[in-house]
């Protein structure tokens, strides 16, 4: 049991430690203006995605059906720590437990990161994207989900508090490959889920 628990206690102090190392080396690449981060911003933690974009076939105006994205991404975050991955991050969509002053929070909830070392959240909105394949150095795959620059709208420390992702400002997705709208003839209920990967850069505000 002994060797159980200290086992566990090297692993969670791994997982910190690539946690610290990707926020000392964090260099995003160069965005479009349309989703860059506004200036007395700087990434201090990125997290490699593995995650699935959900689709509902629905009628359209002219009586014929199409795939429709009406469910959030959800995904698990990954650092790097010497040629391993630790899981550091996990996305869905949640209520938004802590919003800012000002935002009232819809009642089907905000996109949710939270981490899986210290349980502390962002909730961010879309404010801006582009289309995969439209920029070579942030965006390269054609044919996959957007781009996006997202806002932090509510951030909560972990109840012991944690605090990685309590002063998040702005989260960049970038470097998406799948999770499209499925090209596939589709009948009217019928839901599919679409794999993606992306690279999820975490801002905070220069001191």
């Amino acid at each position: 049991m002994i060797h159980k628990l200290l086992i566990a206690t090297l692993a969670v102090g791994c997982a910190f430690g690539a946690a610290t190392h990707a926020a000392a080396q964090v260099t995003p690449p160069p965005t479009p203006d349309t989703i860059a981060v506004p200036a007395g911003n700087h990434a201090f933690l990125v997290g490699h995605a593995f995650g699935s974009q959900g689709y509902t076939c629905l009628p359209t105006s002219d009586g014929s059906a199409a795939w429709n994205p009406t469910a959030r991404p959800e995904a698990t975050l990954f650092a790097d720590l010497a040629g391993a991955q630790f899981q550091i991050i996990t996305h869905f969509q949640s209520i938004n437990a802590n919003p800012k002053q000002g935002v009232t929070p819809p009642l089907s909830g905000n996109a949710t990161w939270q981490s899986s070392l210290d349980s502390s959240r962002v909730w961010a909105v879309k404010v801006a994207g582009i289309d995969a394949g439209s920029d070579p150095a942030s965006c390269p795959n054609n044919g996959s989900i957007q781009c996006l620059k997202l806002q932090s709208v509510g951030n909560k420390k972990g109840p012991t508090g944690g605090s990685l992702l309590a002063n998040t400002t702005f989260i960049q997705r970038l470097n998406t490959n799948g999770g499209a709208v499925p090209v596939s003839a589709c009948t009217v209920g019928q839901t599919q889920l679409v794999g993606y990967t992306a690279d999820y850069y975490f801002f905070t505000a220069d001191k």
